[in-house]
């Protein structure tokens, strides 16, 4: 158990403070480690382990979602920056407030979507198998979450 923990935290984490927001985080991430410690003796290798830990992680996260809208960050505080980045240069923090602002903006599932793909680097396959759709969907709502993404960041830069 401890293995798994440290082999997903950083990302379990991150998935879930984009999709819940950053104030629910910590409690929806230990939901996800219940879930994968109650689940692992079920585990029978269908896929791969890190597609069962995305997909108990991404349902946790819309489960919460439903009961609580997106919450974002705690004032103040610029949640987005302590997250687990993807690689690249070093992040600018005001991009980096309005870049959680709009992903507030989106609807859970492109969200997720938009996380998965975008952020955690999955293919739209994986996605598909995560969220239990088909590959179209995740296409469209990739493509959908890009585009209000782009309006919202345009609207706030002006």
């Amino acid at each position: 158990m401890e293995v798994l923990y440290h082999r997903f935290k950083r990302r379990i984490f991150g998935m879930v403070a984009r999709i819940c927001g950053s104030q629910d985080a910590e409690e929806v991430a230990q939901e996800v480690y219940m879930r994968i410690f109650r689940g692992l003796a079920k585990f029978r290798g269908d896929s791969a382990l890190d597609t069962w830990v995305y997909r108990l992680t991404v349902n946790a996260a819309l489960s919460h979602v439903q009961r609580r809208p997106f919450r974002g960050r705690i004032e103040g505080e610029d949640a987005l920056a302590d997250l687990p980045a993807p690689e690249g240069p070093t992040r600018d923090p005001r991009l980096a407030r309005r870049l959680e602002d709009a992903l507030g903006e989106l609807p859970a599932g492109y969200r997720a979507v938009l996380v998965l793909h975008d952020v955690e680097g999955l293919s739209h396959e994986e996605i598909a198998d995560i969220m239990g759709c088909r590959v179209g969907t995740s296409k469209s709502q990739l493509h959908k979450a890009r585009a209000r993404m782009r309006d919202l960041l345009g609207e706030s830069g002006r």
